[in-house]
């Protein structure tokens, strides 16, 4: 049998762990032969198409996430097309609902599998040209039998998580990417009504010696980039402690974590304290800073107990704390996520992230969207459109603040003034939001450049007494010191004062100066720029009083 999967991603750095976890377990035994098409979903169409149809094959097999559905759809309706005997079989959490609908409107997908397919896949690869009353052992296959009649088998669970062979003994898995995916747990402790984990209980975890072995494999091919996908990685705190100890004998690796603040006991606090520089990044998923709106969603942990531990995650010098709020939650208001935003500026976390509740299938939160009063669109990606509580156009002004704080906190070099002017003025998001939607780029992207241009016009108007903390920004940046975020900056005939206070770098006589007054003092910032390597961004800096 030929089996044509087709790896569908959002772009070449990320890889699916689909295909690797389940040739794991099948192997190339049984007398299929496995073909692999990989693409992105930004790809021409016809060249994907071209590729598979090229191979004719028996079946074809692809994951399917929101971000690629509409893609790979089309892609697997054409060689469906030019190979009209093949069988389809697609899972992913797009099937993890009632997906009865899906198969008489997409009949060229012959099955769907609900759930986790490790165990399950290999068994229907024995039986996939048989009559299909002998899939009907097979958990979480839904497909229409022979008469047309939709037969759904429930969801497949994986008992024993810990006996999978792992995604790194198949041949399939990319080495060759930036980063790889591990998995130490599968399931979730946590009820959040928003996430297709929400109802996978119990939470199922490898012990530490595998974890260990799979660390050693993945450093010894030259891996330096590990994102644990664990839901929760302090769900149980003595395990979070030895996983901790683990990665502390990786110290050239970084490992990404999802970590929840509400959890974070006295010994974890030491333990995170103690990590060395740059070894760990910590995602924390508050999604709101508002009790009534976590207890409505099922997310449990205290909304102060979780405030607490992400002012303490983000006042860590020794690792990047990311903090993430969801719009569209029911109960949440747009004035609460502008308040929210601003007191996440204030813990100091190094991104904020707003996304958009998408409302996915197999959730709590699509189950009982019309009692909670969310409406959503019904095609990927089940982004919500309004709320009781929040009005179509209350959602667009969340995204236009979303791509705010990409383009300007969470751009490293105008992190540190757009937080002090977020955090010393409530108005100012919304200031600034109102100055990027007048000016018609809010919906742009924009170079780092522009971004410190338009921060410094607006600052001019705003916040006059901010200027020169733009200007700083700007030179730390490393940008053009002929603009006009540099016009009142000094570079001809310096030489240094009699006495400065050095803030980094070394001073060389040879370096050329830059000097930036603070008032109608001598006082200001001296910046150093090295004249051998030419580099655009200083290398010294000092300040005189």
């Amino acid at each position: 049998m030929k089996l044509l999967w087709i790896d569908l991603n959002s772009s070449y750095a990320h890889s699916s762990l689909a295909l690797p976890a389940l040739h794991a377990q099948a192997g190339d035994e049984g007398g299929v032969e496995w073909h692999v098409l990989s693409a992105t979903v930004g790809e021409p169409m016809a060249e994907v198409v071209a590729r598979a149809s090229e191979l004719r094959p028996d079946a074809v097999a692809a994951t399917c996430w929101l971000f690629n559905r509409e893609r790979l759809l089309h892609i697997v309706a054409r060689v469906k097309a030019v190979a009209p005997r093949c069988v389809v079989l697609m899972g992913g959490p797009e099937f993890l609902g009632d997906n009865e609908e899906f198969l008489r409107a997409h009949r060229f997908v012959t099955a769907v599998l609900r759930g986790e397919g490790e165990e399950v896949f290999p068994r229907w690869l024995k039986v996939w040209d048989g009559p299909r009353h002998r899939w009907d052992g097979i958990e979480g296959l839904c497909y229409l039998d022979e008469r047309g009649a939709y037969r759904d088998n429930g969801t497949a669970r994986i008992g024993r998580f810990d006996r999978l062979a792992p995604p790194e003994s198949s041949r399939f898995f990319r080495w060759d990417k930036p980063f790889v995916q591990l998995e130490t747990t599968r399931g979730c402790f946590n009820t959040c009504a928003f996430c297709v984990s929400g109802g996978e209980k119990p939470v199922r975890a490898l012990p530490i010696e595998a974890v260990e072995r799979r660390l050693r494999d993945i450093h010894g091919h030259g891996v330096r980039d590990v994102r644990v996908l664990d839901r929760t990685f302090n769900y149980n705190g003595r395990r979070a402690k030895e996983l901790l100890d683990l990665f502390r004998r990786y110290p050239d690796t970084r490992f990404h974590l999802e970590i929840h603040p509400a959890l974070m006991s006295d010994g974890l606090r030491r333990e995170l304290a103690e990590m060395p520089p740059g070894l760990l990044h910590l995602e924390a998923g508050i999604q709101s800073l508002r009790g009534s709106v976590l207890e409505r969603c099922g997310r449990t942990g205290g909304i102060r107990e979780s405030m607490d531990g992400l002012r303490f995650l983000c006042s860590l010098p020794n690792m990047e704390t990311h903090a993430d709020l969801i719009a569209g939650l029911p109960l949440y208001r747009l004035d609460e996520i502008f308040d929210d935003a601003r007191t996440l500026a204030g813990y100091g976390a190094a991104e904020i992230q707003l996304e958009t509740l998408k409302v996915l299938p197999g959730t709590d939160m699509r189950r009982r969207a019309e009692e909670w009063g969310v409406s959503y669109a019904p095609l990927p990606p089940y982004e919500v459109l309004e709320t009781r509580e929040t009005t179509a156009a209350e959602l667009q002004t969340a995204a236009r603040l979303s791509r705010l704080l990409d383009g300007f906190y969470n751009a490293k070099p105008w992190r540190k003034v757009v937080r002090r002017l977020i955090v010393e003025s409530p108005l100012f998001l919304r200031q600034l939001l109102d100055y990027l939607t007048g000016a018609g780029v809010i919906d742009t992207p924009l170079s780092m450049e522009r971004r410190g241009l338009m921060l410094y016009d607006f600052c001019k108007t705003h916040y006059p007494h901010r200027l020169a903390r733009v200007s700083e920004a700007w030179i730390e940046a490393g940008m053009s010191l002929k603009k006009a975020p540099a016009e009142n900056v000094r570079t001809k005939r310096l030489s240094p004062p009699p006495r400065w206070t050095v803030v980094y770098g070394s001073y060389d006589e040879r370096m050329r100066l830059c000097f930036l007054p603070e008032g109608d003092g001598e006082g200001g910032l001296w910046f150093g720029f090295e004249t051998d390597t030419q580099r655009p961004t200083p290398a010294f800096k000092a300040v005189t009083p």
